[in-house]
Order: structure tokens, then C-alpha cells, then sequence
């Protein structure tokens, strides 16, 4: 697991095992050894990684592409949460992960986004609110 994601991290990066081992202050050989799985990286090590990779520390070390429908590892603040099926109503359920990422309780007030050709995004509404006011004060128009 952390192999595979130091090495598709490195590649996605473009960066060669010199590279890193200069950003992270060890030798191309440490880095290779990490990349074979000889060796691990101390945790130091892998809080200097993730952010040369920006990715969370988390996702760095335990990350697995199978259990997120093969896709790799994101951006450190993007998440994939899983797929919903729509309800006959339209209905969706968010799923538990994202709603704990993001504070989402029974109750909340949605905004739901959407561009065609793009697809859709969900907000809850105070948030929103409050970016329509700070972009209406930026303009010089009352709230």
C-alpha cells in the first residue's frame, strides 16, 4: 500500500527518486528502498512526503485504490465518497463519511449547485449565504 502510492505519487508529480530525495533530505537509495517496500520512511519522513505530494499524511500511508472503486489517491481536501443511486422522488442518502468531512447533520439546509455539461455540487446553505454576502459586500451592494 504505501509503496504503491509513494511510487504513483512520485510519477503523477513527474518527479524522479533524486528529486524527492533531495526535497525530503535522504538518498535516491533511501527512496528506491521505500519504493521496493525494503524499507519504510520514518514518520517524518512521511510528513515531509505528503506534502511534496500534497496529500494527507493519512492517505499517504494508508490509502488503497480498491477500496475507492480503483481510482488514486486524491489531492490533500478532495474526496471521493462513493457513488448513490437517485430515489424515485429524486431522493440521494450522502454517505456517513462525507457527511462527518463536512458537518452535515439530520435537519441541514442544502444548497444544490449545478452546470450543464459540468454536473452538480452540494453546500449547506449558511455557508453559501455567507460567500453570496461576502461577494455582494465586495461588489458595494447592501446585504
Amino acid at each position: 500500500m504505501l509503496k504503491e502510492n509513494l511510487i504513483h505519487l512520485r510519477k503523477r508529480k513527474k518527479l524522479t527518486q533524486e528529486d524527492v530525495a533531495e526535497k525530503v533530505g535522504v538518498t535516491r537509495q533511501a527512496v528506491a528502498k521505500w519504493e521496493s517496500g525494503d524499507t519504510v520512511p520514518d514518520i517524518d519522513k512521511c510528513r515531509i512526503l505528503a506534502e511534496v505530494y500534497e496529500v494527507s499524511l493519512d492517505d499517504l500511508v494508508n490509502f488503497e485504490p480498491e477500496e475507492n472503486m480503483g481510482i488514486n489517491l486524491p489531492p490533500k481536501g478532495k474526496h471521493l465518497f462513493g457513488m448513490v443511486t437517485v430515489g424515485d422522488k429524486g431522493q440521494i442518502v450522502i454517505p456517513a463519511k462525507a457527511r462527518k468531512v463536512f458537518d452535515i447533520s439530520a435537519g441541514d439546509q442544502l444548497v444544490v449547485l449545478g452546470e450543464e455539461g459540468q454536473g452538480l455540487a452540494i453546500m449547506k446553505s449558511d455557508r453559501f449565504l455567507a460567500l453570496a454576502d461576502a461577494i455582494r459586500a465586495a461588489e458595494g451592494k447592501p446585504q
